[in-house]
Parts: structure tokens; C-alpha cells; sequence
């Protein structure tokens, strides 16, 4: 993740003073949706673990 991360900013730092190829463009969108994908799959995962007091079952997956 932290690769990740470190390639998307370089791409971005890389954006702001030069600007970017068409390939590095399409890179960049691909990591981009790649680390939100990842973000959102850790942060569901954490929203699945929560006990809500008063139940003896997490809600339901929606």
C-alpha cells in the first residue's frame, strides 16, 4: 500500500510541474481507483466488526 501511494504522488507531483504522458495518465487513474478500492474494502471490513450494543448480530450486508 504505502508503494502505492508513493507511485500515485509521484505521478501527481510529477502532473503539477511537467505534466504527464498519456501512459502515466492512465496510470495514475488505475492507481488511483486500485488504492480507493482497497481503502473502501479495508474501511468495510472495519464497519463489519462493530457489535452494536443491544443485538446479538451485526446488521445485515446490505
Amino acid at each position: 500500500m504505502e508503494e502505492l501511494i508513493a507511485r500515485i504522488n509521484e505521478l501527481s507531483r510529477k502532473h503539477k510541474t511537467v505534466g504527464l504522458t498519456e501512459a502515466e495518465t492512465e496510470e495514475r487513474a488505475r492507481l488511483r481507483k486500485q488504492y480507493l478500492d482497497v481503502f473502501k474494502g479495508n474501511f468495510r471490513n472495519q464497519l463489519d466488526t462493530i457489535k452494536w450494543e443491544g443485538e446479538e448480530e451485526p446488521p445485515k450486508k446490505h
